[in-house]
């Protein structure tokens, strides 16, 4: 049970408010937290006000749950009150009502509807009990109430005549709510990347995480699969290399910190990534967790984030200039594998740093990890179709310098391009084939994948087995904007993406690129440099492996349809140029940008300019089209201010 305490309003009525509180305290100091004068105060005065509330509804058979946990926002929700129809999540402040104390309490409930099962068929109240007023009713009664409802507000004293209102206002279930069944349902959140990151780290792997969803048992069998494997690797003193594949947003990220802060915790292990925003949000995270925890000061969480979340780059340049120097780290994370470079980009550097490496950046991982006597391993995650750019060795490269070098041993789902099957040891659970970014829909990854080979039929066919299918579409920048601001509930993440490619957006006010990807991510409004601004733009290259809650998508002219297919262009000078060898980059470019989104995803195609030839009408009209025959739906018009407003107290 999540609850650290929990019983029927009678029992919690019979009981002294002292025991109660004890009991708490007790829960408290069993799960290793220190209890401090501050939180003992607030139990009483929380404790006191539910007893003068709930004393009106002693009879009702009614259930209270105190302190429960959510994994997922790192949090408990102070009490959740359960009636024969409604499940009032209570968040108390002992100062006046704030916006972020509001927001608080209703991402409290949204958490709920979302990962509980015993919420989902459920009225859920988010209530927030702050201040000293008492309870003002909303101007109109809920005529359809949203799962979870607006959120309510009432200091101490207003709390009895709240719930009564809640009770007149939700009608009747016809299968009334069962507290003791609620208390028992499986709870099985699923952490945004930033989140599992911070959670992973602080407590040396979460097992909860893994198991994340009861529909998405394989990944939990794919970290089994690679703890066995790092075992094996260990007592025989061997090495090898663990390929694991899977579609965007099945958890390949995850899998991969799960390995480095888990299964080879205190081991030597590292996550290597050729992706710097991945790698800058996830340090400035864990380092602003650390600093939050108490758990060290700033430089030394720096330097333990910095030896945990590496450049893949970095990595291999500083084992090549040393040929004799064995890495700290018997265990790496590749992640994004499939990206790793080939020879001639290896060779080749970048713009602004020449390269020091000789080989492709396989060649070299092999040969850097080999220097190990006994055991080494490393874990390459492969995304499918998310190769973005030129130089991408892909796994051919893998299978071919595995084939070169006997001491490596490879375990895959699937065959590897150049490598003899005796070389491999097949496991199908490291596979990773059920989508996990998406919350409340499993058909995104296959209906964008339908969209972008251009099978129109198979794509309507997905969207319309769905009952809750996430993809929207506008022609209005600004209804995407207000769409946006209105679903982000709670503590939920808006953010705008486009291509790199898409240059002509800078037309319609979509050419400010985010300059600070961290801040991007990481804070909120009203800062403006945060993603839910809705001002900056975050291309594939920023937001390739990170996530949002609510994505809207900007389509560029850069991949357009063209005689009833795609086709991808670049934009040189002042015209648009057809770049038939870079179709496969582009086309995966929108499937990375398409992919992003937890909840909602809201597509906005430009109408287009018939004075600019850049940006055709005719051209925008056909993606536009396409999409809605894909399934795409029509993005509802709704009106919102950026933030909700406060219901009035009474003072």
């Amino acid at each position: 049970m999540r609850a650290w305490l929990a019983m029927s309003v009678v029992e919690f009525l019979a009981r002294e408010p002292a025991d109660i509180a004890g009991r708490l305290a007790a829960h408290q100091v069993s799960r290793g937290y220190t209890g401090t004068a501050e939180q003992q105060t607030a139990w009483d005065g929380q404790i006191k006000t539910l007893r003068a509330a709930l004393c009106a509804f002693a009879g009702a058979g009614w259930t209270l749950a105190l302190e429960f946990d959510l994994l997922r926002l790192e949090k408990r929700i102070d009490a959740v009150l359960l009636t024969d129809r409604a499940i009032l999540a209570m968040e108390f402040k002992t100062a006046g009502p704030t916006l972020a104390a509001l927001a608080e309490a209703e991402d409290y409930a949204l958490d709920l509807r979302d990962f509980h099962a015993g919420s989902r068929a459920h009225a859920i109240v988010p209530v927030l009990v702050a201040g000293s007023g008492g309870f003002v009713p909303p101007l109109q009664a809920w005529l359809l109430p949203k799962h979870p409802t607006e959120p309510l507000v009432c200091g101490p004293r207003g709390l009895a005549a709240l719930i009564a209102w809640v009770q007149a206002a939700i009608p009747a279930d016809d299968a009334p709510l069962d507290g003791p069944a609620w208390l028992a349902a499986p709870y099985r959140p699923t952490p945004n990347i930033i989140e599992a990151a911070t959670m992973l780290y602080a407590r040396n792997g979460v097992a909860e995480i893994a198991a994340a969803r009861a529909d998405a048992a394989n990944l939990s069998h794919t970290t089994a699969a690679i703890a066995r494997v790092v075992a094996e690797a260990r007592a025989t003193g061997s090495k090898r290399i663990i390929f694991v594949t899977g579609i965007p947003g099945a958890g390949k990220t995850l899998c991969g910190l799960n390995t480095v802060f888990g299964v080879a915790h205190g081991k030597g292990a590292a996550f290597l990534t050729g992706n710097v925003p991945l790698v800058t949000v996830l340090r400035a995270a864990i380092v602003a967790d650390a600093l939050a925890r108490r758990e060290c000061a700033r430089p030394e969480a720096e330097r333990r984030a910095i030896a945990r979340l590496q450049n893949v780059h970095r990595f291999l340049e500083d084992g090549v200039t040393d040929e004799a120097h064995h890495p700290a780290e018997r265990l790496i994370v590749f992640d994004e594998a499939q990206r790793a470079w080939d020879e001639a980009k290896a060779v080749l550097g970048t713009r602004n740093k020449p390269s020091k490496l000789s080989m492709s950046e396989p060649a070299h991982t092999l040969a850097i990890m080999g220097r190990h006597e006994g055991w080494a391993v490393i874990v390459a995650l492969i995304g499918q179709g998310q190769e973005i750019n030129t130089g991408e060795a892909g796994l051919a490269e893998w299978g071919r310098v595995i084939a070169t070098d006997p001491r490596w041993h490879a375990h895959a789902a699937h065959a590897l391009p150049n490598l003899p099957e005796d070389r491999r040891d097949a496991d199908a659970a490291l596979d990773l084939t059920v989508p996990l970014r998406s919350v409340r829909e499993s058909c995104g990854a296959a209906w964008v994948d339908a969209v972008l080979r251009g099978a129109a039929d198979e794509a309507a066919r997905l969207a319309a087995t769905s009952d809750d299918f996430p993809f929207h579409l506008t022609r209005d920048l600004d209804a995407m904007r207000v769409a946006l601001r209105t679903e982000a509930r709670g503590l939920r993440r808006a953010g705008l993406v486009a291509s790199a490619g898409a240059k002509r957006l800078r037309a319609d006010g979509l050419g400010v690129q985010l300059e600070d990807v961290a801040n991007w991510f990481l804070l909120r409004w009203p800062d403006v440099r945060a993603s839910d601004a809705l001002e900056t733009i975050a291309t594939e290259y920023d937001c390739q492996g990170l996530e949002l809650d609510l994505v809207g998508i900007a389509w560029g002219g850069d991949f357009i349809r063209v005689a009833g297919g795609w086709a991808a262009r670049r934009f040189v000078g002042s015209v648009w140029q057809r770049d038939a060898k870079e179709f496969d980059f582009v086309r995966n470019t929108y499937r990375v940008l398409l992919t992003r989104a937890r909840y909602e995803t809201i597509i906005y195609v430009p109408r287009g300019d018939a004075a600019d030839r850049t940006r055709s009408p005719a051209e925008f009209d056909a993606i536009a089209d396409f999409l809605l025959a894909c399934g795409a739906r029509p993005l509802v018009q709704a009106t919102a201010t950026r933030t909700p407003a406060l219901v009035p107290l009474l003072l």
